[in-house]
């Protein structure tokens, strides 16, 4: 178990993304993902208001209802580490404090509980003043239905700024933040948001942490992925350099008879400050190959390999 920053919270250091509930795979099979990453020993599940808005026919809140109806049904609320982000959701976009507390409520009539454990501010929102937000998550804070803070999708200047805002008016501050952070995509939390999350002691969870399904070794060629639900956000990840470290960690995962994503995900765990990477499965013969990954041990020379070929993708 890890420690989130700060806070007194304690997870298993694989966070479940829940994106695919209600996308990908329907609330049955959401529910079984659940119980046997709960089983692996598994514990924080993050989740967005918006989730799944940009599927065809939903309108958002539909993982968040999926996971109620588990809390509901199971009675295992106090079992989950449980996050959620405002900001995207269609009814409740950006982060006027009105906004915030609207889509607070909201999240938690979804998802039938009382308090969220880690409420992020999903993305920024140049056009509502950082204070009035930062003010609005300290009222959520105090009033008992948010546990701690993260931010999500900041830069290092807006996470610095929300940092001292909190510091300076006596605000509960973020305790985590959560970049896009993966082999392939590096430039946008290296360095200057992993100087802002070492400096301030957040707890880091990325997100698109195997990069949209690339970084499963899936798909080869852009011809692998024409059709698939996931095809409009993996095609970015695509270079022939990208396809270097797919190939490298192909070669790493037969060397320790393990599974590719099993691989990529303990690269993450080996960088400063990491967490928890946030991975998702649609099916639940993909869980093992992420539950299993704090428990790989890479070899420096392995690393290194990997470093090598990431800091040649550029991203």
């Amino acid at each position: 178990m890890t420690r989130i920053g700060t806070s007194d919270l304690d997870v298993f250091p694989l966070a479940l993304g829940a994106n695919t509930f209600g996308w990908t795979s329907d609330e049955p099979d959401s529910h079984r993902i659940i119980e046997a990453f709960l089983g692996a020993g598994g514990s924080l599940i993050d989740t967005a208001d918006s989730y799944s808005a940009f599927a065809p026919g939903n309108s958002g809140g539909e993982s968040e209802t999926v996971i109620g109806n588990w809390f509901t049904s199971t009675g295992r609320r106090d079992d989950v580490v449980l996050a959620t982000k405002v900001s995207q959701h269609p009814q409740f976009k950006g982060l006027a404090a009105g906004t915030v507390a609207a889509a607070a409520d909201a999240s938690l009539q979804r998802l039938q509980t009382d308090r969220i454990d880690l409420y992020y501010a999903h993305f920024d929102d140049a056009d509502t003043p950082l204070e009035e937000t930062v003010a609005a998550f300290d009222a959520l804070v105090k009033a008992g239905k948010v546990r701690y803070v993260g931010i999500s999708n900041y830069t290092a200047e807006r996470a610095r700024q929300w940092i001292d805002i909190a510091q300076r008016e006596g605000f509960d501050a973020p305790v985590a933040l959560q970049p896009h952070y993966n082999l392939v995509h590096r430039r946008s939390y290296e360095p200057e948001l992993m100087e802002v999350a070492e400096k301030n002691l957040l707890g880091v969870f990325p997100y698109f942490a195997l990069a949209s399904g690339f970084l499963t070794g899936k798909y080869r060629t852009r011809e692998d992925i024409e059709g698939t639900p996931r095809a409009a956000m993996t095609s970015g990840y695509f270079s022939d350099a990208g396809l270097e470290v797919v190939g490298a960690l192909a070669d790493i995962a037969d060397a320790h008879g393990s599974a590719i994503p099993t691989v990529a995900l303990a690269w993450l765990l080996s960088r400063n400050g990491i967490v928890a990477p946030i991975a998702s499965a649609s099916r639940l013969e993909q869980l093992a190959s992420l539950t299993d990954a704090p428990t790989l041990s890479l070899t420096a020379d392995e690393l290194d390999r990997l470093t090598a070929l990431s800091d040649k993708v550029g991203e």
